[in-house]
């Protein structure tokens, strides 16, 4: 796997994903809401840790700074 994440796309991502975690542990969410924003944010995570996002590549999309 090739890198195609950026630094700015990894730090949106990890803040996405712990606001999602902080909603569903203040009870702001819950229900079928709370799993589907759960495991999405379970996904940002992984590929913010990996940098690597299987739907960038679909696209296209590669925000990794290259070394010249």
């Amino acid at each position: 796997m090739k890198k195609n994440m950026g630094t700015a796309d990894k730090t949106i991502r990890i803040i996405i994903a712990l606001a999602v975690f902080a909603l569903y542990y203040f009870n702001v969410i819950g229900g079928t809401l709370a799993y589907v924003l759960m495991a999405l944010s379970v996904i940002f995570l992984l590929t913010s840790f990996i940098s690597f996002c299987p739907l960038y590549t679909l696209f296209g999309i590669n925000t990794c700074k290259t070394k010249q």
